[in-house]
């Protein structure tokens, strides 16, 4: 994936998420080292509140409006409004919860309950790969038709020797 192309292999994925898997270890050591003054009920609202506000709303309307079109015999995705992937996207960013944890200072001051933020949202990407929603996509992974077309089209690249040999992108000219 580079600024022109926004789009990732398997490969790079996994990466992605070692990256992310570090954080989470980092967080977790963390929190656990200082378990001891860790207010309790904080740290499990802070957890559980990303998940009530971004993501139990979309994933109940999109299992129901599933069921649905499912019963109905519909294929080709389930459609549900762009609200829920907005509400996700919003409350799963490191962004937003930077914002929280810094308003959170601010008010009542530091405390080690706040890692269950990052611990969320670094455990969703590094266990679970889920990243923000695209509006092109459903709202529960379905691997796209245009995304088989291009794992199968990606495919094509060859490893030569310890180069690899891409397909020169239609269009472009040489160096």
């Amino acid at each position: 994936m580079d600024a022109k192309n926004l789009f990732m292999t398997g490969t790079t994925a996994w990466l992605i998420r070692a990256e992310y898997g570090l954080g989470l270890v980092v967080s977790v050591v963390l929190f656990f080292v200082h378990i001891g003054d860790v207010r309790w009920i904080p740290a499990v609202v802070l957890f559980v509140y990303i998940d009530l506000i971004g993501y139990l709303p979309g994933a109940y309307r999109y299992h129901r409006a599933h069921a649905r079109d499912k019963a109905a015999g519909r294929t080709g995705g389930t459609e549900i409004p762009k609200i829920y992937f907005i509400l996700y996207n919003v409350m799963h960013s490191l962004v937003t919860q930077g914002l929280v944890a810094l308003v959170w200072i601010a008010v009542w001051g530091f405390e080690w309950a706040l890692l269950a933020l990052p611990i969320h949202l670094f455990g969703d990407r590094a266990l679970f790969g889920n990243f923000l929603k695209p509006f092109a996509l459903t709202f529960e992974p379905e691997t796209h038709p245009a995304y088989r077309r291009f794992r199968s089209d990606f495919g094509e690249v060859a490893a030569v020797g310890d180069a690899v040999r891409v397909p020169r992108p239609v269009g472009t000219g040489s160096l």
